[in-house]
Parts: structure tokens; sequence; C-alpha cells
């Protein structure tokens, strides 16, 4: 196996040849198709001033042009920059100048918006090209040989890509990874999920985000199956596909199998093909396991650990219980530790005690782009990567994540870890999604507020907090509660909480 991007590009051209690696739209690109775009793209950047090392910024929704872009950018021995396909041109305009990028890729008119013209009014330090004529740009491209090379003398030890955390407590940061990682986390989640190469692969998530890009794309490449990508989730067309393209894999937060299974669709829907779900969230209701399995007839149902800084740190293994599966983010995956450490004092502590969620090893980044500060702060002297999540190990090593040490609250000096209240009001009939918050309170310093998702309006929100009650002490059980059409969330599946929070202020004044 190849420890570099190009190096995958090139074997899979080898070793899979005119097998479609792409099909999006009634277009499908073999792997062979794709090496010669991704060398010609990668000319292309080359003739606009991307020398090796240079960052490319990668500004798109998904698509078949995406992933031709986005690995011309390494292919070249350059570092690839993807950029959330719902930033504004500001956001973008920012990335371009944080990373020094040598050329801004864009694609147009992605949610009826202008991209194109939005950022080239604010006059970005680096070249624009438009993603819909970088084909015609390479049907002409020159000098292949020079970018042959530079692929040739990409190492295993360069960065690859830099990865922007999702921003949900501050300013995002650049996360550095080098070949050698991006390649190991596809080979790492792939291993486990038994990947091969007749799998048909439905992408969900975001490429701009590890799990598209990196458990996503390159799996394909790894093992030759088709990638099966969508721009935007839509349960009712991603039935469609799972039924009539034969989808064997689709990995997804807790929400996105909800939405097949509350789909109007799902009754009269061959699901019969599906063998491998990979999810993972704080809170993944047993139920929803169990339903995965005799619903949507996966074989092998995997929940996970991993970050941006991390990609993927722990998963459970075939023959984990149900039980297992859904309360726990499975165990470290070779290459990798966990330890749980007391927030305050960094003190190790035993099997079954919460505190902060450290990692260790092989998938832990190179660190934070041009902030030593912050990556000093991340990654100790021992070289623990701080998480910021709270968990505890079991006596097997198997992680449970119980919160956010951010999201935490202190009510009546007690502290409340959201997650742990949103798992508990996850198994009420009627719940469809929640998330709990701390607001301020005259008497107590903070209690809980509860935003619902409800099936229909049978629920209120008296029967929502006496559930609640039932099952938890009382300082955890949430003393307001609003129902909500849905969460707000990220494209990465996280929930909002300061957009909660925030609603929460208005609503209250």
């Amino acid at each position: 196996m190849s420890d570099t991007v190009p190096g995958l590009v090139r074997r899979a051209a080898e070793q899979f040849g005119d097998d479609p690696a792409f099909v999006m739209d009634g277009r499908s690109l073999s792997f062979a198709e794709l090496h010669d775009a991704v060398r010609r793209t990668a000319a292309v950047y080359r003739q606009h001033g991307v020398t090796p090392g240079e960052r490319v910024v990668l500004w798109a929704p998904n698509s078949i042009e995406w992933v031709v872009a986005g690995l011309a950018a390494t292919y070249g021995g350059g570092v690839l920059v993807p950029a959330n396909s719902r930033y504004t041109a500001h956001e973008v305009a920012d990335l371009v100048e944080r990373t020094n990028a040598a050329v801004v890729v864009v694609a147009d008119g992605f949610l009826g918006r202008t991209q194109i013209a939005d950022l080239r009014a604010l006059k970005p330090s680096a070249p624009i090209l438009d993603l819909a004529g970088l084909d015609a740009l390479a049907a002409e491209a020159q000098d292949l040989a020079r970018v042959e090379a530079a692929a040739d003398a990409v190492g295993p030890d360069d960065i690859a890509d830099i990865l922007f955390s999702s921003g949900t407590t501050g300013r995002p940061k650049g996360v550095l990874s080098a070949h050698r990682q991006t390649v190991a986390a596809a080979a790492s989640w792939s291993a486990v999920g038994e990947v091969t190469g007749d799998d048909r692969y439905l992408v969900i998530s975001p490429f701009f985000h590890s799990y598209g890009y990196k458990v996503g794309i390159l799996v394909g490449l790894l093992h030759g199956c088709a990638l099966y990508p969508m721009q935007v989730f839509d349960a009712d067309a991603a039935l469609d596909l799972i039924a009539s393209e034969r989808i064997t894999m689709v990995p997804g937060a807790p929400a996105i199998f909800l939405g097949l299974l509350e789909s109007p669709k799902f009754a009269s829907t061959d699901t019969s093909s599906l063998r491998f779900a990979n999810t993972g969230a704080a809170n993944v209701p047993v139920a929803l396991v169990e339903r995965l399995q005799t619903e949507l007839s996966f074989d092998l149902v995997i929940t996970a650990f991993g970050m941006t800084e991390c990609v993927v740190a722990t998963m459970c293994r075939r023959g984990d219980s149900d039980e297992t599966i859904a309360t726990t983010c499975g165990r470290a995956i070779d290459g990798m530790e966990t330890a749980i450490a007391e927030p305050e004092t960094g003190e190790h502590l035993p099997a079954g005690q919460e505190g902060e969620l450290l990692l260790r090893g092989s998938q832990v980044m190179l660190g934070y782009l041009d902030d030593e500060e912050a990556t000093a702060e991340a990654i100790d002297a021992d070289g623990w990567l701080h998480t910021g999540d709270v968990g505890v190990l079991d006596e097997r090593g198997y992680l449970r994540i119980t919160d956010r040490l951010k999201d935490m609250y202190i009510c009546g000096g007690f502290n409340v870890y959201p997650a742990e209240v949103e798992q508990a009001l996850m198994r009420l009939d009627g719940v469809v999604d929640v998330a709990v918050i701390g607001i301020p309170d005259e008497r107590l310093g903070e209690v809980g507020k509860a935003f619902v998702v409800r099936r229909d309006e049978s629920l209120e929100a008296d029967a929502v907090i006496a559930f609640a009650r039932e099952r938890l002490a009382n300082f955890k059980a949430p003393r307001g509660v609003e129902f909500v059409e849905t969460l707000p969330r990220n494209l990465s599946g996280k929930v909002l909480k300061n957009e909660l929070r925030h609603s929460s202020e208005g609503s209250d004044a």
C-alpha cells in the first residue's frame, strides 16, 4: 500500500483501471480516467503558480469535480485546504490569507449563491479558478512530466492537507496532517469496516470534512470500490440510490439513519444490499442500532470516535453487543492509545472514572497552522492530545463519551453533562432528536433546558420533564423544554449549541 496520496491515485489506476471510481448524477468516472484528470489538473495548478508545498483552497460542495480538484492539489506536491461549502466569501477569503494559498478553486451557484463574484469583490491574494472550467483547462495541460516528477517526490511525512476544525467553540483552527496520517486513517477505518472492491459506498459526509475525504474518497482509492457522493442529504433520494445502485455502505450521523427510517419511501424500498453502517455520537440509542440491523438490513454496525485533530481513534468491532455499540465508541485502533485524565491536574484516572479524553499515536495531528501556542496547549510533552471531550474507559478499554468539557454546566454546585441527559431523553417515545444546554438561573446558577424535536404534538413538555426526573438525579433533569422543528447542526452533524443559547436568550428576554 502506498503511504502518499499521489501513490494511491496511481496504484488505483493500475490496479482497478476501468472500474467505476465515482458515480454521480448519471456520470461515471473510472479509476484510470480519474488518474488522468488528476495529473492534468495538477499541471493546471502548476501553470498558476502552485509548486510543492503551496496551498490550494477548494470551496465547493460534493461532486466528481471536487474529487479531481482535491486530489490534484496533493498530486503535484501541494497541500489541500478544503473550505466548508456553506462558508461565506468572507470566511473563504480569511482561509486564503491564513494559509497563504497559491490559488483558490471555487464552485459557483451552490445554494443559489454567487460565490465567485462574492469572493472577487473581496480581492483575495490568490487567483480564483472556476471549478466548472477546470476540465477544459486540463484538456490542454502541458508538461505532465514535471507533474509526475513532483508526484514522485512527495514523501509520507510531507503535509498533505490542512482541514479546519468545525469551530463550534470559536474560530476554526487549521489542522496539519502528513500523507502517512491521511492514508492511514483510510486504511484503519476500512479494515474494521471490511471494505472490498465489491462495495458500493454512499458518501453523505461533505468532502471538506475528514469523513468525506479521508474515509470517503481515499477508501475508494485503497480498495477499488465505487463511491456515490451526495451534494446535500435527501432521505428519499438516498433510498432511491440504495435500491437502484445496490449500495452496501452508508456512514453517517444518527440523524441520517433516522431520516432514512422515517421517510415515507422507506417501507417500499429494497435495502437488502446494505451491509456496513458507521455512526457515532455521544448518544446513539440502542434501539437505533437494533433498527439498523433489523429494518435497514445492515450486517455490520460500528460506532467510532474521531475528530479533525485525530481522524480515527477508536472503533467498535464485529461481534460487539448492541449495547456496546450503542453506548461506547469502541476501543483504540492499531497505533493509537487512549487515556482519561483529571482535567485540572492532568492525572491519569483508572477505568470507570470520568475525565478528559486523551489520545496518543500515529493519527494525532502534526499541529495547528501557525499557532504554536494552541498546539502546545492541545498536545502535551508526552505526546497526548487533550481532546476537550469528557469520557470514561471501561475495563476492556472501550470508550464512552459523556460530553464536551465546554458544554458542561453547574446546577446547584453539581456538574451536569448534557449528553447524559440527551441519552436519557432519546429513550422517551415520541422524541426524534434532542439537545440540552445550561441556562442562567438566579437560585441554582444554571439549569438545563431541552430542545426537543418530537414526532407529533401529543408529546408535551411536562411529560419530557417527568420522564427525565424518573431516570436522572433531580439536578440533571431539565427545568424547561422547547419544541423545535429541527436542531441546528453544522455539516459534520454537530449540534450548534451556541445558536440554541442565543435562541434561548432571545425567547427568555
